[in-house]
C-alpha cells in the first residue's frame, strides 16, 4: 500500500484572516476605480465643446442671429459679439450651472 503523506495545511483562523484581507484590497481598489471614473464623467465636456463648434459653423454660414442664449442640459450657452481693441470678436461661451466651470473660444470677426 502507498503510505499517504501528511500535508502541513493553514487553521481556518488564517484562512479567514487571508480571506478579509483579499475583500479589503477590492474594496479599496472598488473605490478608486469608481472615483476615477467619476472624476472622468465630470470633466467630460465634449458634447459641450461640439454644440459650441455647430454653433460657429451656423454663425459663419449666417444662420445665427447674434446675441444667442441657450441652455443644453446644465450647461448655460452664450454667443455674443464684443468690440475689442477696435477688432470684434464673436465670444462662444459655455457655463456649467453646479461647478461653474466654462468652456469659452473667440472668433475674430472680419
Amino acid at each position: 500500500m502507498v503510505v499517504l503523506k501528511r500535508i502541513r495545511s493553514s487553521t481556518l483562523m488564517e484562512t479567514l484572516v487571508a480571506t478579509v484581507l483579499i475583500v479589503v484590497v477590492f474594496m479599496v481598489a472598488s473605490m478608486v476605480l469608481n472615483s476615477l471614473f467619476e472624476g472622468s464623467v465630470a470633466q467630460n465636456d465634449e458634447a459641450i465643446q461640439e454644440e459650441l463648434l455647430q454653433l460657429q459653423y451656423q454663425y459663419e454660414y449666417g444662420k445665427l442671429q447674434l446675441p444667442h442664449y441657450d441652455e443644453m442640459g446644465p450647461w448655460h450657452i452664450e454667443v455674443k459679439n464684443e468690440v475689442w481693441d477696435s477688432s470684434n470678436q464673436i465670444n462662444f461661451s459655455a457655463v456649467h450651472e453646479a461647478n461653474n466651470k466654462e468652456v469659452s473660444f473667440k472668433l475674430l470677426n472680419e
